[in-house]
């Protein structure tokens, strides 16, 4: 019997196993011999097979070519190939095999060199890892997974039961169904082996090349982002939920990335959840923006308050004092190391999430007295590489990440009266915050402290309105962000009825000179920056 082309079952007569893992191999290979099916085998397997009393046929014995360089060679050669690739219901196919001594392999069971547990212990070294790449294993998976439709590919233990199952069932054969669900987990099985080799050789042999191959850098250089992008991803843990209870959720690491928020230990408290990983990405992302000490405390991706200190205890202060209401149950991030001062400002108020690069043992040991204060170390200053992604329906979003910097020789003075010295510092610190801070977005702030945020408005004069509500700190005096141009003139009056003296903004809307004129009108100076910062 070949096929039964009603059923799509095809005989097996002849399997071909080479096991790394040799769990239930011996089980596996007797209930094959018992159906009269013949085995084929590689050195290792061969022995172990054979000291079970299983009848087994040496793999040297089929090629007529003896396994070479400490078994790199063994199953490269036609004889195995030729029977994995030939096609049983083609003449020529079967006339090739006939003349050149080949026969047909149906089966195959072949599971990998452990390189994934060789590279998970400690202290392997680079070669060792590079001779537990397997060559020969993949070659033979993918020939039989091409081939599914005369032949059967088994790459784990997982699949034994099942195969045995069917094969007794059905007089030693194979549905053409179970041959094409093994050729898929086949393909994807090869596919995760070459990653992880992929990676490992970009994170350890070739760490100067992983920018390049990872984001697709050399793309990006000159303008152009790539054709094609890949995200490798590998589940970390499973979350209790999503975005809302009824939502499943985990969080995945991807492969290559700078060390941030995803792959930061966490030193004590609860387990994150999907909204504590967000929230805290977005405060971290800020603080890193930073070049002086700072903090911010985030609610919801927002700010509700940004502060620079001497010390982080004192940056604190100033980061609660813009808006302590929202503070409660926020995120608080610094780009410092948390001393004793500041862990014990910290937990004055109920906090979800404290992250930072480092943490004095003091302050540790505050910080995990308080069993429902998670606390994160990412260990880097790295936010991101160059590209990042947004989901939509259907497809993904890639863009340049938003690594704008802003400095004093890049403002332009637009208005009659110039910025002071002192004005200037407040309206770059305020630019940092708004960047940060969800669209339409406005921040009132003095130098090195947030005063009011209006975030995330469909009005632009609305969140001018909002973030001078909210402010608990004097308005007068301070000075305003906008991230994006102002479109009519009310923005600049409802922020002038506050006392704010100065206005950082893109500029280049059709209204500038009124915008412009208004500011002259109320005494204000303002400065362009000529970028934009959207965050949706």
């Amino acid at each position: 019997m070949t096929e039964n082309n009603d059923l799509g079952l095809r005989l097996i007569r002849r399997a071909l196993i080479s096991v790394s893992d040799k769990t239930g191999i011996l089980e596996f290979a007797r209930d094959l011999r018992r159906l009269d099916i013949e085995i084929i085998s590689t050195g290792g397997t061969a022995k172990v097979l054979r000291e079970a009393g299983i009848e087994v046929r040496d793999i040297s014995e089929v090629t007529g070519f003896p396994e070479i360089m400490e078994g790199r060679v063994k199953t490269l050669h036609p004889k195995i190939h030729g029977g994995l690739l030939g096609v049983r219901d083609k003449p020529e196919h079967q006339a090739a095999m006939h003349n050149h001594g080949i026969e047909p392999i149906d089966l195959i069971v072949v599971n990998l060199y452990p390189f994934e547990e060789t590279i998970a212990r400690e202290g392997v070294t680079i070669e060792k890892a590079i001779e537990q790449i397997d060559i020969g294993g993949p070659a033979m998976i993918r020939s039989a997974a091409k081939n599914f439709r005369n032949v059967a590919v088994v790459t784990g233990p997982e699949w034994y039961d099942r195969v045995l199952n069917e094969l007794k069932a059905k007089d030693a054969a194979l549905s053409l169904v179970t041959r094409e669900k093994l050729a898929l987990r086949a393909f994807t099985r090869t596919a995760d082996y070459d990653r992880t080799i992929e990676i490992y050789l970009l994170k350890r042999a070739f760490p100067y090349l992983l920018s390049e191959a990872v984001e697709g850098q050399d793309a990006v250089r000159v303008g152009d982002l790539p054709s094609q992008v890949d995200l490798f991803c590998e589940k970390t843990a499973d979350l209790r939920y999503g975005e809302n209870p009824h939502q499943f959720a985990a969080i995945y690491s991807v492969e290559g990335a700078p060390s941030g928020i995803a792959q930061a230990e966490v030193l004590s408290g609860k387990e994150m959840s999907f909204n504590n990983y967000v929230d805290t990405d977005a405060a971290w992302q800020l603080v890193c923006d930073f070049e002086d000490l700072a903090c911010a405390i985030i609610k919801h991706t927002n700010p509700a308050g940004v502060g620079h200190g001497v010390t982080a205890e004192k940056a604190y202060r100033k980061a609660l004092a813009t808006d302590p209401l929202s503070a409660f149950g926020g995120i608080v991030a610094f780009n410092r190391t948390v001393d004793e001062e500041a862990a014990k400002a910290v937990i004055e108020i109920f906090t979800e999430v404290i992250v930072a690069p480092e943490y004095t043992p003091s302050a540790i040991e505050i910080l995990r007295a308080r069993k429902d204060l998670r606390v994160l170390r990412p260990g880097t200053w790295e936010t991101a590489g160059k590209l990042e992604y947004k989901q939509i329906s259907g497809g993904m979003l890639v863009q340049t990440r938003d690594s704008h910097k802003l400095t004093k020789e890049d403002l332009k003075f637009v208005s009659k009266r110039q910025p002071t010295e002192e004005e200037i510092r407040s309206l770059l610190f305020a630019w940092i915050v708004c960047k940060h801070t969800k669209s339409n977005a406005i921040i009132y702030a003095r130098e090195g402290q947030t005063v009011g945020v209006g975030a995330g408005q469909m009005s632009r004069v609305d969140s001018v309105k909002i973030g001078a509500m909210r402010a608990q700190l004097p308005l007068q005096g301070s000075v305003l962000a906008s991230d994006a141009f102002f479109p009519f003139r009310d923005g600049i009056d409802e922020a002038a009825k506050h006392g704010i003296t100065a206005v950082i903004q893109p500029g280049g809307s059709v209204r500038d000179e009124e915008v412009v004129a208004a500011c002259n009108e109320h005494g204000l100076a303002m400065v362009f920056t000529g970028v934009r910062h959207f965050k949706h």
